[in-house]
């Protein structure tokens, strides 16, 4: 036999007070009423085993309680570190994170904001580059959708973002594998850039100007961004004349280990090698992998604070919040002999 569904007015029966006490407790007016009248309506609410009904709810709040976020490739293990970041502040605000793994795909990553849209989420985190900006522009910001950037997509000016210091991680490792007397460096970076990893190019050729190394001694492999990218080029690195390699993601890095360990090759002595992101694996692979450390967690849990303001303040000024990054130096970078 069906128990009959507990409604709101059978909570206002049991605790003795009105409807309209009721729903405006229950939805988080609590300071409105005297803390005994809260206590009775909540002791009902536990007694009854009320819900409260999640499509009533929102036709009445215009809220749905959950945030959209667009990531492009989840195996990253960069994105599942973010991603707990983003879910531990909207958790402590009770809103559910909706995640959308697009595989790069802007075809995919449309959809999923069409679909989101449709699903009347609250909020949008966009943390893939592929998506253009007209589509976000005309699925986004012309319904007056609240949304942020995040890292790999650049801001441009039309809406909140939080980043890392990009420039100053390509900069660092530059700096880094200089001072150790390298000038044959080959940097292995995704095709078609995203505008985060251009900066960390950029950081890095400034490192070279700084140590009056010629762009021409710098070998540029694009590749997939991935494990597997880093595999598939070695071969390319050993037939050149690099002695260090720069990583733009710390996945490239554990494919090129893979690849030189194939080869014959040793880290450091044959090769040095530094990576970027700083995930959990860099401190488990052999040698341990010196890297670029970004703040990752961190970066998930101020893109979701800043994407609840802009939920609860929508008139407020544009913000953007750059993070640290810092050199984590480890054991597969060595003086060149």
């Amino acid at each position: 036999m069906v128990k009959k569904k507990v409604t709101i007015k059978d909570v206002a029966h049991h605790s003795g007070v009105s409807i309209a006490t009721v729903s405006q407790i229950l939805n988080g007016n609590e300071d409105k009423f005297s803390s005994k009248t809260v206590e009775k309506v909540l002791a009902a609410k536990n007694e009854l085993g009320y819900q409260a009904d999640y499509f009533a709810r929102q036709m009445i709040t215009k809220e749905t309680k959950t945030i959209g976020v667009l990531v492009p490739d989840i195996t990253n293990p960069f994105f599942n570190l973010l991603m707990r970041g983003i879910e531990e502040i909207l958790y402590q605000q009770h809103f559910v994170t909706i995640l959308c793994n697009a595989d790069s795909n802007q075809q995919k990553e449309v959809q999923y904001l069409s679909e989101l849209t449709r699903r009347g989420v609250d909020g949008f985190i966009i943390a893939s580059s592929a998506i253009s900006t007209q589509a976000i522009k005309e699925d986004l910001q012309q319904q007056g959708r609240p949304f942020i950037v995040l890292d790999q997509k650049k801001a441009e000016d039309f809406s909140d973002s939080v980043r890392t210091d990009d420039f100053r991680g390509g900069y660092l490792a530059g700096t880094h594998l200089f001072s150790l007397r390298h000038q044959q460096v080959a940097l292995v970076y995704p095709e078609n850039p995203p505008a985060n990893v251009q900066e960390r190019i950029e950081g890095f050729k400034s490192a070279a100007d700084a140590y009056q190394i010629d762009y021409n001694q710098l070998l540029l492999i694009p590749t997939a961004f991935s494990k597997q990218g880093g595999y598939q080029i070695t071969n390319q690195i050993v037939a050149s004349e690099a002695t260090a390699i720069f990583a733009l993601n710390d996945e490239l890095a554990f494919g090129l280990y893979r690849g030189l360990e194939e080869l014959g090759k040793k880290i450091p002595d044959d090769y040095s090698i530094i990576g970027y992101d700083n995930v959990d694996m860099s401190e488990y692979v052999k040698p341990k992998l010196t890297t670029i450390a970004q703040p990752i967690f961190e970066l998930g849990q101020e893109a979701a604070k800043l994407l609840l303001e802009r939920i609860q303040h929508p008139e407020k000024k544009q913000e953007e919040k750059l993070l640290p990054v810092h050199l984590e130096k480890r054991f597969s970078t060595a003086p060149l002999k």
